[in-house]
């Protein structure tokens, strides 16, 4: 079955120590099943080195908090596999997803990084909305 998705649900964008995170939220209506509670989002994640220093992407932190208010949180070495290496100007691209048993919900997290000089700081990725046309009225 070809892959499709929905119009994007907007565009966020944060910047934290020089790092900036935007991402791009899609509900997949083709890989969702509203009639089992089934709700299926891509989202599409830009980094980028604004800064002077090379650093590193280690792990990530999420929270993903559903219509409900049930929080889920996921931590991990990396981003898809990868623990890129960003010199000031470059940027990593990547995709992920996640479902939900409801047709809403909002994620937000924090990737772990270090600078060449060893320094370690959090940078904030921002709040991002969930929504399915599967809601009368998104709730974020």
């Amino acid at each position: 079955m070809p892959h499709s998705e929905s119009q994007p649900l907007g565009t966020y964008a944060q910047t934290t120590h020089q790092i900036t995170i935007t991402v791009r939220p899609f509900y997949l209506e083709d890989q969702s099943v509203p009639e089992a509670r089934h709700f299926v989002w891509a989202y599409h994640v830009r980094i980028e080195n604004h800064g002077n220093e090379t650093v590193q992407l280690l792990t990530r932190h999420w929270r993903i908090t559903d219509s409900l208010g049930t929080l889920q949180e996921i931590r991990g070495d990396g981003v898809v596999g990868k623990q890129p290496v960003l010199r000031p100007g470059e940027d990593f691209e990547y995709a992920s997803g996640t479902p939900l048993p409801t047709p809403s919900g909002i994620m937000v997290g924090t990737y772990h990084m270090q600078s060449e000089k060893g320094e370690a700081f959090d940078v904030d990725i921002p709040a991002f909305s969930l929504d399915s046309p599967h809601i009368k009225e998104p709730v974020h």
